[in-house]
């Protein structure tokens, strides 16, 4: 009774029990947290998706010139990082480029289609046909046309970022609710006013959502107008890595390319969350757990 006592006294004094199983209380709490972080669950699975790859070369004996080791990967990724640093340098400017001119074309095209049955007659049918033409058939027309340089990866990446641009932002733009409308019209409000505070809120999720889209193509547009003519850029460093069967460097400009797109949707993703921070789908309570 006697021993009872004094280590109840010394775990309601903090002792040594008590202790420990704070210890481990705190370094659950901890790892459940890091379980429930929105980058820990990507990285893992990204890390099996790597460990599956590397167990399957070994396992079915693939020869490097078809797919290469992970591990092999990730020696040409250190052992060329500064020209794969160097190349996407130009690679991004494209991208950038096509995504602001898709912006500053894209989200006025698409106020006149929602708002003009008209303009949406003639314009959005030749909007989607656009669509159906294939850029790699296209883009040596614009090294005709405008040379070597940055400005035809430009417009190679405006063309496939153009158009979910467009189709979010008249779909968010018709969404606006129409009871809105008709009290902005009866508070006399004008059509800047209206606009203002009422349409372009209401269609900004739809319209980054349309810009999470266009981000990501934007940068496989800038890579396309690469292939077809550049002495720069990752699509140089992956059309001459494949030409001389140089398959780790490859994949080693692939993951560079994959981490621009992923670093250009976070950015995005930044924004919109700075933007409409009243949305559902940025409160903290929607986001899944499980």
């Amino acid at each position: 009774m006697a021993v009872d006592a004094a280590a109840h006294g010394n775990a309601s004094r903090g002792g040594p029990a008590s202790g420990t199983a704070a210890r481990r209380g705190g370094a659950g709490a901890t790892l459940l947290r890091l379980l429930n972080s929105g980058w820990f669950r990507p990285v893992l699975f990204l890390v099996v998706l790597t460990v599956l790859w590397d167990l399957s070369v070994r396992i079915f004996a693939i020869p490097p010139y078809l797919i290469p080791k992970p591990g092999d990967v990730a020696l040409a990724l250190a052992a060329d990082w500064d020209q794969l640093l160097a190349a996407s340098v130009p690679t991004t400017l494209a991208t950038l480029g096509g995504f602001a001119l898709s912006v500053l074309f894209g989200i006025p095209i698409a106020m006149l289609i929602a708002g003009s049955k008209t303009v949406e007659s003639y314009v959005y049918p030749l909007l989607v046909f656009s669509q159906s033409i294939p850029k790699v058939a296209i883009a040596p027309l614009f090294v005709v046309w405008f040379g070597f340089g940055l400005l035809p990866k430009v417009i190679s990446a405006f063309l496939l970022a153009f158009f979910p641009i467009v189709v979010s932002a008249v779909q968010g733009f018709k969404s606006v609710d129409g009871d809105m409308m008709d009290l902005a019209k009866s508070m006399k409000a004008t059509r800047l006013q209206t606009f203002r505070m009422v349409s372009l809120p209401h269609a900004l999720p739809a319209i980054f959502a349309g810009l999470k889209v266009s981000i990501t193509l934007a940068v496989v547009g800038a890579v396309v107008g690469e292939f077809v003519g550049a002495n720069s850029g990752i699509g140089f460093v992956l059309q001459r890595s494949i030409g001389n069967f140089e398959l780790p460097l490859m994949f080693a400009a692939l993951v560079v390319l994959a981490l621009i797109g992923v670093v250009l949707f976070w950015v995005i993703d930044v924004i919109e969350r700075l933007a409409i921070p009243w949305h559902a789908s940025q409160r903290h309570n929607y986001i899944p757990t499980s």
